[in-house]
């Protein structure tokens, strides 16, 4: 694995994207209470590549929807380019959430009644762009990875590869600071895993994109910048 931030020096390659700090998550259950984070920290830089690896059932899930916003900690904070986001109100958090971080999960999520273009452009026209405006740097976004020839199409037209990489298009339209993917190659064979990971770290380089990924896919992680095992609730160094 390599540093991530090596041969792009620079304080803006350094930076700091988002941290957590002390991350607790616990849950009611018959006998009480589920802890299931017990005080995670963490640091992403610009530019790169994290995989997170763990066993089933250990929390990355938990962990990426809290690093997302989706979810709140039971306790601890998660700052976002240095903004705690847990601090502001719903609406602010949504309008953040948004505009700041691109997801990407198993299964692509794709809305079936709309193309892909329009699938792409989702999250501009929920951040009140233009139409056309979105239609057209959704299609720019398609076809820069191939897939312009698909831009009328709708998922279920798509192969199982096509979906999920328009999936990770869309959690490109906005420009976020972050992309949060789990298990992204999960659903796919292993043709199209390698094609979907090819295209993430293609994206990631030329675009100097942080990306945090939750997989059990060896061949993912050691492809990693930086590789960290979920285990009793806390992150630590990891290696394949």
């Amino acid at each position: 694995m390599s540093d991530p931030v090596a041969g792009r020096a620079g304080p803006e390659q350094a930076r700091i994207l988002l941290r957590a700090r002390d991350v607790y998550k616990s849950y009611p259950s018959g006998s009480g209470r589920l802890d299931v984070l017990t005080g995670v920290n963490l640091e992403v830089r610009r530019g790169e590549i994290l995989v997170i690896v763990g066993a089933s059932g250990v929390g990355k899930s938990t962990l990426l929807h809290i690093l997302g916003a989706l979810d709140r900690p039971t306790r601890g904070t998660v700052e976002l380019d240095s903004a705690d986001i847990f601090s502001l109100s719903d609406k602010k958090l949504a309008r953040v959430r948004n505009r700041t971080v691109g997801f990407v999960f198993q299964f692509h999520h794709l809305l079936p009644e709309f193309s892909a273009t329009e699938n792409v452009a989702m999250p501009l026209l929920i951040d009140g762009r233009d139409p056309q405006a979105a239609r057209e740097i959704a299609f720019g976004l398609l076809r820069g990875v191939g897939l312009d020839r698909c831009a009328d199409q709708k998922p279920s037209e798509l192969s199982g590869g096509e979906q999920q990489r328009v999936a990770v298009v869309r959690a490109l339209a906005n420009n976020p600071l972050i992309v949060l993917a789990d298990e992204p190659s999960g659903n796919l064979d292993r043709a199209n895993s390698e094609m979907l990971h090819d295209l993430i770290w293609h994206l990631s380089r030329s675009k100097n994109q942080a990306f945090v990924i939750m997989t059990h896919n060896e061949k993912l992680a050691a492809r990693a910048d930086r590789l960290l095992r979920l285990s009793d609730g806390e992150l630590r160094p990891a290696s394949l």
